[in-house]
């Protein structure tokens, strides 16, 4: 769908605050950014996304968005206050700490000492008791929008084994002879409850354009697990799900912190359609590596504050000419707060251009 540029498309954008305090800003979008985002995913970019073009959904009908105190949606569900504790919905209770501005579980107490004893240990939840009908009421008029609607899910898979058993040992038992086949069974009956979990998501929010599922696979420096565990372990329970959401006709977005570069062939093979990940993370090298397999949130070389419009203007060129191929598209990732504002405005307008030619 090849749409000519039409300058007026920047001079009559408005801004506006996100959810995590960034400005959005809001162009006079040839189409609407629903139908944007959802080309960008059929290989067919229309501009650059920068992340204003989507609505952040995690409804507090899910237990874990109460319990990580990540609630966005039109419930008007109070904010965590400091050091609150909520329970997810496996029973596990996480703290909130206002500081980080998110929660964790206390460690020292393992609710499963040995991944063997899950099925004796681990209570799966009745998801038919969540009041999904009311929920789906409190969002009738949140869910009414233009833009790309994004249904955030919490703790997937090794996340969720953390929850349960603390990192350390989690991560021991990926490796461990005697528990890893106890953790491949853990994994596929995570994807069989998120399997169900999303298809009352379908049912009841038919908004949802997509989904961003969580799961932490790295740290600072590299990633948890090797990418042979991962492959071996988590990767098919994974693609299970995945492939279910697309059969529904949504996309998947993985977020995953950490320095993963190793693992992005996983992501591919798990059927992860994009991902962004953090600044520790070469973007650059990623896109060039793997962007024929997965739409990667390429961040911008950081620009000076005392940059003039025309050296922030320069530079968007040039981040335009390496990263809006239209056989190789890719998403602005903005996990650098506080992009400059000539360099958004001149990516928007070159990215219009190059992605129709």
């Amino acid at each position: 769908m090849r749409i000519p540029f039409d300058p007026s498309e920047i001079e009559l954008a408005t801004t506006s605050r996100g959810v995590f305090g960034q400005t959005v800003k809001t162009y006079k979008f040839p189409v609407s950014p629903k139908e944007a985002y959802k080309s960008l995913y059929r290989g067919e970019p229309i501009w650059q996304l920068m992340g204003g073009e989507s609505l952040l959904f995690a409804p507090r009908v899910i237990p874990d968005n109460i319990a990580r105190g990540m609630v966005v949606d039109g419930s008007r569900y109070p904010a965590a206050k400091d050091h609150e504790i909520n329970a997810d919905m496996f029973g596990i209770e996480w703290e909130f700490i206002g500081s980080a501005n998110g929660a964790m579980v206390r460690p020292g107490a393992p609710t499963l000492l040995d991944a063997n004893d899950w099925k004796r240990i681990i209570k799966f939840p009745d998801i038919d008791k969540w009041d999904w009908e009311t929920n789906a009421k409190e969002n009738t008029e949140y869910l009414d929008t233009d833009k790309y609607v994004q249904f955030w899910f919490q703790t997937g898979w090794f996340e969720r084994l953390i929850s349960w058993m603390d990192f350390e040992s989690a991560a021991f038992a990926l490796v461990d002879d005697e528990q890893s086949d106890a953790v491949k069974e853990i994994m596929f009956a995570l994807s069989d409850l998120y399997i169900r979990i999303f298809d009352k998501c379908l049912t009841h929010f038919p908004q949802v354009d997509g989904f961003c599922i969580h799961d932490d696979w790295g740290g600072q420096k590299s990633c948890f697990f090797s990418p042979d565990v991962g492959e071996e372990i988590i990767v098919p329970a994974m693609r299970k799900v995945t492939d279910f959401l697309h059969s529904h006709g949504k996309f998947c977005d993985l977020h995953s912190c950490g320095q993963n570069v190793k693992q992005v062939p996983n992501m591919i093979k798990a059927g992860w359609d994009s991902w962004s990940g953090q600044p520790v993370n070469d973007t650059h090298f990623e896109y060039d590596q793997y962007g024929d397999g997965i739409i990667i949130g390429v961040i911008p070389d950081e620009i000076p504050e005392n940059a003039t419009d025309d050296e922030a203007r320069a530079a968007a060129r040039l981040y335009v000419d390496r990263f809006c191929n239209p056989a190789k598209p890719s998403m602005l990732n903005g996990q650098r707060m506080g992009i400059n504002e000539a360099f958004r405005d001149e990516v928007y307008r070159l990215s219009r251009i190059a992605y129709n030619p």
